[in-house]
């Protein structure tokens, strides 16, 4: 694992996703291989090269301000609108001619967005914003297609916008081979282009087609949730027997209605001109996802028992409306109140007008009883015995939070098809294919994991010129790409103590790009990897955080980078390695290039626990005095999500919090924002080290960053305090009321008090269901120990939440006041949600949290 060598390693700031530069010459150097930088912001050079092949295992330092530069930050100017940092490009996507870019940029003042265009083969001056052009109204159709879908021959390429459906000839001009197809707004979905050259698309509870040559429309297959409709119903008792038997003009009129059914039937099978009738499913269930075979002949289709997600019970006040009235708004459901869901596979043969069901008995594991031994640890604290049922187990497609692909792929020979399954108790995930002629699921893969199966990395695909999967799995203790012939065995094509994500195969097979951590856990860059014989290239080396685009042609990228201090920005790089990187937008105000603003450090606090270190950002005071005995202060804080990486080398989705935590330095504060186990980009055991006990290997990270502290920055362990929002007030909450000789003080923003209340999607995977495992929810909710609290704490609550529920709040002030508590304050907020976003709450917040350390500490 890593060792703690005491040598510095220095970074590149500015040419990483979120370095801040005063000038833009010196953002990034000229060649990915030069790793030399000026930061104007701190009048200091610095290098930034870093072994990929060695584990990250030293400090990484980030520059201080120049005193030249320092003026003071308020948090006037911190928690202001964000507009004036610059409005930076989102959403970008390559123009079909592998020239152009476009991007979204925000309006300032205003909410609205634009978009925006760029030719990237003309030269960029620094004031490269300027040559971008806004795309207007009236032409928004023709480029508006960053979800557009391409033919198998890339001569073709088609979208959908505001409801319609338009394709494009990529052949000759093409501005001029822009076709509108439709006009009627109705939204359709899933389109694709199938092997005899037709556009087809979901519309409603069907799948439609158009000849792109004729313009001829035909419904390619239909579904109905009701009873298959019959040319009589059978008579329901004897009264209705009877009545048939005995009154002619009865038997007549059925005997009729009868003749009349049989004849339309008879109509859609030997007719081609007619729509064929749809497949009916239990009138009781619902579609969840279909998926169409490029040859038009197969409909693979998941459906579930309809239920409601939500009671009508699930309500929440907004006291702050239009109408001077309380509103009612319906919020989302409990875990508690979940109930199992199970997908029912349907495999629909087009041709033959004919559905099989299929079973998911030849999945490995199908009926395993995985939470035998927790259910026998609850049933033994409450006195009882445990038996393993071994019962079929609730199945569904696979839900990632990260992806836009789905969990049903055909092979563009439309003759194979991969679904990825997932169990409803989230410890199995199946990577399975269909015996078209068979009707069966065959397995390929199965990823078991005792704790949780991520809800991340779970991308998969096909090859285009062989029968070969490749996919996404956590097995080795990291997110690493292998590659599966259907008969065979699985190989890896990465190894290693890194993350693994955002895959793209190129046309002819020969590579798979990836987007890694490879060479420091908080770096993260583009590579790709030889499917032939496993060889990775690094393409870029820019020392922050990266995305990428590969270009409709493959030879270029299309970047996103950001650094510490730089919010992100749009780079061009040919796809080779040790290319030149040249900056396509410059969108960061003149006024945020001014801050001051300090570059933490990218520290690996020891561990008392793990082998791994806990990569934490820390922010030394800019004050240069020396020590004269006089011991610092200090702040702890705690990033949300729980699974969030927030120590890395990019910008921080926390930009507020970034540039608080450097006023803080300013005033001669040290700060430390760790990523405690359970955060995001080092692997599966530090992600579920969290497993059935939350708060507890989070609040022991804490206090190895406190001793780090005390030790390492002279920090007085009496004049600590922390906070943190949403998972990160959670964790406030636990050290203050668990470990209460840890900080002196705690502000707990939007934070979970009961994880009972919190939603099923993410709180199931960690703590299994409540009926299930309640010891685990007893242990990990604060409310359970709240008699805990010693030190002043501040909690700041939304009102109109609908993330984390305000009652969270509500009925945690009860039990602290029932407990006879005095320590404690509570701010709240009635017109902001989960995220806040008035400047005016912003800074109201902030001072509180502000004052709260300015009094405590």
């Amino acid at each position: 694992m890593y060792n703690y060598s005491k040598k510095l390693l220095v970074m590149l700031i500015a040419s990483s996703l979120f370095a801040c530069s005063a000038t833009h010459t010196a953002d990034l150097p000229h060649s990915a291989n030069t790793n030399t930088n000026t930061n104007t912001n701190t009048g200091t050079s610095t290098s930034a090269k870093v072994d990929s092949k060695q584990a990250p295992i030293s400090t990484i330092t980030g520059d201080q301000i120049s005193p030249a530069q320092a003026t003071t930050l308020t948090l006037e100017q911190i928690m202001a609108d964000p507009d004036w940092i610059g409005r930076q490009p989102l959403s970008s996507y390559w123009g079909d001619d592998s020239q152009t870019v476009f991007y979204q940029r925000k309006e300032q003042g205003s909410p609205l967005t634009h978009l925006w265009q760029l030719d990237t083969a003309q030269p960029k001056a620094p004031s490269a914003i300027d040559e971008a052009s806004q795309v207007a109204l009236n032409q928004l159709q023709r480029v508006s297609y960053d979800r557009r879908v391409s033919n198998p021959e890339q001569t073709k390429t088609a979208w959908v916008f505001e409801g319609n459906i338009f394709v494009k000839t990529l052949t000759g001009d093409a501005q001029q081979h822009v076709r509108q197809l439709t006009q009627d707004g109705a939204s359709p979905r899933q389109l694709q282009f199938l092997q005899d050259g037709r556009l087809a698309y979901q519309q409603g509870d069907g799948l439609f087609s158009i000849d792109l040559q004729t313009g001829f429309s035909q419904k390619l297959v239909s579904w109905q949730f009701a009873e298959a409709p019959k040319g009589v119903d059978e008579p329901a008792d004897y009264i209705a027997e009877q009545q048939i038997a005995l009154i002619d003009y009865v038997a007549k009129k059925r005997h009729d209605q009868k003749l009349r059914f049989e004849q339309q039937q008879a109509l859609q099978k030997q007719n081609a001109s007619v729509a064929p009738s749809p497949f009916y499913f239990n009138k009781n269930d619902e579609k969840v996802e279909s998926s169409l075979s490029p040859d038009g002949k197969w409909l693979l289709i998941a459906t579930t028992k309809s239920q409601k997600d939500r009671s009508d019970e699930d309500l929440m006040p907004a006291y702050i409306g239009d109408d001077g009235r309380i509103e009612r708004k319906d919020v989302r459901q409990r875990v508690a109140d979940a109930k199992p869901v199970n997908h029912d596979l349907w495999l629909l043969d087009l041709t033959e007008h004919k559905k099989y069901p299929l079973s998911y008995q030849s999945l490995p594991g199908y009926n395993e009883d995985v939470l035998a031994t927790v259910k026998r640890e609850n049933a033994k604290a409450k006195g009882k015995t445990y038996q393993s049922n071994r019962l079929p187990r609730d199945i569904t497609l696979m839900s990632d939070w990260y992806w836009s692909q789905g969990a049903i792929q055909w092979h563009s020979d439309a003759g194979q098809v991969a679904v990825m399954l997932e169990a409803w108790d989230n410890k199995d995930r199946w990577l399975a294919t269909v015996d078209l002629q068979q009707h069966t699921l065959v397995n390929q893969h199965r990823l078991h994991d005792d704790a949780w199966v991520n809800y991340q990395f779970n991308s998969f695909g096909w090859f285009n010129h062989s029968e070969q999967l490749y996919y996404l799995s956590e097995e080795s203790g990291y997110a690493q790409l292998y590659k599966k012939p259907l008969s065979g065995k699985a190989s890896a094509l990465t190894s290693g103590q890194f993350e693994v994500d955002d895959l793209t195969l190129t046309q002819n097979d020969d590579y798979l790009y990836f987007k890694a951590n490879q060479k420091h856990p908080g770096i993260y860059e583009i590579y790709r990897v030889n499917v032939s014989n496993g060889e990775i290239e690094a393409l870029t080396d820019l020392n922050g955080m990266t995305d990428y685009a590969l270009s409709p042609d493959e030879s270029k990228l299309l970047l996103t980078h950001s650094s510490v201090t730089m919010p992100p920005e749009l780079y061009l790089q040919d796809a080779t390695p040790g290319a030149q990187v040249t900056r396509l937008t410059h969108t960061i105000s003149a006024e945020f290039l001014a801050m001051p603003l300090v570059a933490p450090d990218i520290v690996p606090v020891k561990s008392s626990n793990t082998l791994q270190p806990i990569f934490s950002r820390v922010y030394m005071p800019t004050d240069n005095k020396t020590d004269n005995g006089q011991k610092r202060r200090a702040v702890i804080f705690n990033h949300g999500a729980g699974y969030l990486q927030n120590s890395h080398l990019g910008w921080s989705g926390y930009f507020r919090e970034f540039m608080f935590h450097s006023m803080l330095a300013q005033q001669g504060y040290v700060v430390m924002d760790m990523d405690y186990r359970a955060s995001a980009g080092y692997g599966r055991d530090w992600r579920t080290a969290i497993y059935r006990h939350m708060g507890k290997p989070e609040i022991d990270d804490l206090r190895d960053g406190v001793n780090w502290l005390v030790e390492n920055a002279n920090v007085d362990r009496q004049r600590i305090g922390t906070y943190g929002g949403s998972y990160g007030g959670f964790m406030t909450f636990m050290a203050l009321f668990t470990q209460p000789d840890l900080f002196q003080s705690g502000a707990a923003l939007r934070p979970v008090t009961d994880w009972a209340h919190y939603n099923r999607g993410y709180t199931a995977n960690i703590l299994n269901m409540p009926d299930v495992d309640p010891i685990a929810y007893e242990r990990s909710s604060p409310l359970y120990f709240a008699e805990g609290l010693e030190k002043p704490l501040l909690i700041n609550a939304p009102m109109v939440d609908s993330n984390v529920f305000f009652q969270d709040t509500v009925r945690l002030v009860q039990r602290l006041i029932e407990l006879e508590k005095e320590n404690f304050e509570t701010a709240i907020y009635p017109v902001e949600s989960h995220g806040f976003v008035q400047p005016s709450s912003w800074l109201d917040e902030y001072r509180r949290i502000y004052k709260l350390f300015e009094t405590t500490l």
